[in-house]
């Protein structure tokens, strides 16, 4: 099996090489996959995609003429799959689930980096600038998290913030209910959930459903002082609509990893150029709002497990003319089509 690797970052490849079996080559490719790179991939039997791929319909048909049937996703998302044209035509698989203790714990580091001030405190101190001044925080002890989104990376989150005494509200399409009465997590409506909510973190999937589902009207229930965290997807809020948000100090701070225009701009060293995206420009250089670089995912256990997963999709697949983390032409999983789940 000869699969085209598209994307890559030099933390890929170690993980992909130690997985890899016998009988498997792998060819390397540092540029996205689009319309415009799309004939790299001729000659092998598959092409391996990441979140800012763009794998809409003219690459479709071009990987079809190619003779190239399997598309395998190293994430979870499939957004940037134009999954109703693919239908037919190209057989797309996933990642559903790699370490959600890594996206979890992320979103948990950004929440106590922002209410606490560290980011603030580590540049002060490295100027010797030791004052206090500014960086009062407060509790987690107590408060209300929102969570939306109660997947397996939503369930870990809640599961940290129990830890720390806050109570738990969550909204899901799918909520599990025994999983929530086990853990005190109380299932509510999106509405009463973001006004209810103290911290607000998303976990769901994006889909036309979800695009921008915290935007003006939503941000407008929220408590006066809410912090917004994003792990998920950009596209999830509307950036214009929090920034405005920010400045009409509606929002008390926002912890994002994911930015709805981050295709250009995130996994680059963009330090020499001037960044031409005015509103991610305007957040980054405001106080309360924390950037990251869609860096959640990146631990070693979480690499080992995309990679190990990978190539067992690929393997089942070209074996048995099946994998059960193939994803059906609306977005859900195959098997939850079989079960009536398709989301």
């Amino acid at each position: 099996m000869k699969l085209a690797f598209f994307d890559t970052k030099p933390y890929d490849i170690p993980s992909f090489e130690e997985h890899k079996p016998q009988g498997m080559s792998i060819k390397f490719f540092e540029t996205k996959l689009n319309e415009d790179t799309v004939d790299l991939a001729k000659g092998f039997d598959a092409v391996c995609a990441f979140v800012n791929d763009r794998i809409d319909a003219a690459v479709i048909d071009r990987l079809q003429e190619m003779g190239i049937r399997v598309l395998a996703l190293r994430c979870a998302g499939f957004n940037n799959v134009d999954m109703k044209y693919a239908h037919g035509r190209l057989h797309v698989l996933r990642v559903p689930a790699y370490s959600p203790y890594a996206v979890a714990e992320h979103a948990m580091a950004l929440l106590l980096t922002s209410i606490r001030r560290i980011h603030k405190a580590y540049i002060r101190s490295r100027d010797f600038n030791f004052s206090l001044s500014g960086l009062t925080g407060f509790d987690l002890y107590g408060k209300t998290v929102g969570i939306i989104g109660t997947g397996r990376i939503g369930q870990v989150f809640a599961h940290i913030c129990r830890g720390f005494g806050m109570q738990v509200l969550a909204y899901d399409k799918f909520p599990n209910l025994e999983w929530a009465k086990e853990n005190k997590v109380r299932y509510t409506s999106l509405e009463e959930l973001l006004k209810e909510s103290d911290i607000l973190s998303l976990h769901c999937p994006l889909n036309e459903e979800t695009h921008h589902l915290i935007n003006a009207e939503a941000l407008e229930k929220c408590k006066k002082g809410v912090v917004i965290l994003n792990t998920s997807r950009g596209a999830l809020i509307d950036a214009e609509a929090l920034l405005n948000s920010i400045k009409e100090r509606k929002v008390g701070a926002a912890c994002l990893d994911v930015y709805e225009e981050e295709a250009d701009l995130f996994f680059e060293d963009n330090s020499g150029h001037i960044l031409e995206d005015d509103i991610l420009a305007r957040l980054i250089s405001m106080p309360n709002v924390i950037v990251t670089s869609h860096q959640a995912f990146l631990t070693r256990e979480a690499l080992d497990n995309i990679a190990e997963t990978t190539i067992s999709n690929l393997l089942t697949f070209f074996e048995t003319g099946s994998c059960p983390n193939e994803l059906c032409y609306r977005g859900g999983t195959t098997e939850d089509c079989k079960n009536g789940k398709c989301f």
